[in-house]
């Protein structure tokens, strides 16, 4: 009976946008609703609990939509100069191949952004790229959120990695390989699954050669001890040799577009910054010293369950990619100002479609991450992962990085999901007598895969390309791969232990 209870909120998500094609929005309040119900009648949920569920539901829900809404303004402002197709235009000069190229962009590219930024940004702004090139915008979301679900664990700025170092407290040394060459494996896997959604299988030769390319460059940049910038080194290096591959085909016009200035002075002092604070360390520290958490008491369940207190999330307001972003808009308002280009009408403009499109996702992650609070905080999370361990026994492994996956859906982020079943894979690992650090690198590989079926990230694409509450029919598309994705690298966790 509890069982079914704690699963009954991921179930009603799922069917709803799956089954019905309700939006994230619309499927996260459902959700959010039956988890109240199910976590006060079955659960004993208190008031004190659901508080501080909610409150630190909260604080992580505006640490996603900081990056969201000015992510998407400076995304209006570029579309509205015309560079967002001027991008799409430059993209066919260097690799003639279409289909190639659409792969490119979707897997490769997809990945060198997150590798910058991470937290649903290069959806939204690959999807826009690949409609633009001439792929039907429902297709185009879902090959984004495939193709660069490779590089989350390792992207982001090396956020996602070294929170789940710190609290599997697990030596890095031994634990990146791991999860570099799991990771590697699903960087081939997303890449023949974007292939497939743009219909250019024929390119899999292509895309297993830059694969293995790319899974080298990362495992050994990881090895050299650079995993803050793994997935952004292996995502350049495949886009090099994408380059040369892709030469030839037909002849395309010589002239750069005139446009493209607009989005390259955007996304290249979006990518300029976020590269400085990465890889200068000074400049890190200083501006990463001035944080902010709230501490939160411990909490009982009138079953017994009970979260230990403990601070929130770390907001760092110096340092967070929202803050990028904003930037970079606020200077590129004065550069398109400056070329004389860019008026108060077309400001206006930005800011209406910036709103229109950024409510919805903004909704789906607070009623998403609200649910997965919830159900964290009332014992419901736990008790799913336990019970699918005692069930799966020695074989866990096979469905590990779906476990990763599960908490990356509800939450929406794999450092969520980390933070949620990373401590439990270990220590689940630690009593069937299997080795730790390969199973917690099956998580975070499942976390990053997860992506893909996040509700919230599966928003944030949907609303540049015109598509707004339509999030339940993309993830028709991203669901049925994430699950085989997520299988394969499950038995390959499976084997690699066995022959271990």
């Amino acid at each position: 009976m509890n069982i079914l209870a704690a699963v009954l909120p991921i179930l009603v998500v799922i069917v709803l946008m799956v089954g019905l094609r309700w939006s994230g929005h619309a499927s996260g309040m459902a959700g959010w609703i039956v988890t109240l119900l199910a976590a006060t009648v079955v659960f004993g949920l208190t008031w004190d609990v659901w508080r501080v569920s909610q409150v630190k539901g909260l604080l992580l829900s505006l640490n996603v939509i900081a990056i969201i809404w000015p992510a998407l303004f400076l995304y209006e402002m570029v579309e509205s100069m015309g560079g967002i197709q001027a991008s799409a235009d430059a993209l066919k000069l260097t690799i003639a191949k279409r289909g190639l190229l659409l792969i490119v962009v979707a897997w490769i590219f997809g990945g060198l952004l997150e590798g910058l930024s991470g937290f649903g940004i290069p959806i939204a702004i690959i999807a826009p790229l690949l409609v633009a090139l001439g792929v039907a915008p429902l297709r185009a979301v879902a090959a984004a959120a495939v193709g660069h679900s490779w590089a989350v664990t390792f992207g982001s700025m090396g956020i996602v990695y070294q929170t789940l170092v710190s609290v599997v407290d697990i030596d890095s040394a031994t634990l990146a390989p791991a999860a570099a060459f799991l990771l590697g494996c699903a960087c081939l896997l997303c890449g023949i699954g974007a292939a497939f959604l743009l219909g250019e299988l024929r390119y899999w030769r292509e895309v297993v050669f830059l694969a293995v390319w790319m899974g080298f460059i990362q495992y050994f940049a990881i090895a050299a001890g650079l995993s803050v910038m793994g997935s952004f080194l292996a995502s350049l290096a495949g886009i090099a040799v994408a380059f040369v591959i892709g030469r030839g085909g037909e002849n395309q016009r010589k002239e750069w577009p005139e446009n493209l200035k607009y989005a390259l002075f955007s996304y290249g002092l979006l990518s300029l910054i976020l590269t400085l604070i990465t890889v200068v360390k000074p400049v890190s520290s200083v501006l990463s010293a001035i944080a902010w958490s709230r501490d939160f008491p411990a909490v009982e369940t009138m079953n017994g369950w009970i979260t230990p207190a403990g601070p929130s999330i770390i907001i760092r307001p110096l340092t967070h990619p929202g803050t990028m972003i904003l930037i970079s808009a606020i200077l590129s308002w004065f550069y398109f100002k400056h070329t004389g280009q860019y008026n108060e009408d077309l400001l206006r403009t930005a800011l209406r479609k910036t709103w229109k499109a950024a409510y919805p996702p903004t909704l789906t992650v607070l009623f998403m991450v609200g649910l997965s609070t919830m159900m964290e905080h009332s014992g419901m999370t736990m008790l799913m992962a336990r019970t699918l361990s005692g069930w799966m026994g020695e074989t866990l492994p096979l469905v590990s990085p779906l476990i990763g996956m599960l908490g990356a859906f509800t939450t929406g982020s794999n450092n969520n999901s980390n933070v949620l079943f990373g401590p439990l894979q270990k220590n689940i690992a630690i009593l069937l007598g299997i080795t730790p650090h390969i199973l917690v690198a099956s998580q975070t590989c499942g976390g990053s895969l997860g992506s893909m079926i996040a509700p919230v990230k599966l928003a944030i694409g949907c609303s540049t390309v015109g598509l707004v509450g339509k999030d339940g029919q993309v993830l028709r598309q991203t669901l049925p791969i994430g699950l085989l994705i997520g299988l394969i690298i499950g038995v390959i966790t499976l084997a690699w232990l066995a022959i271990g």
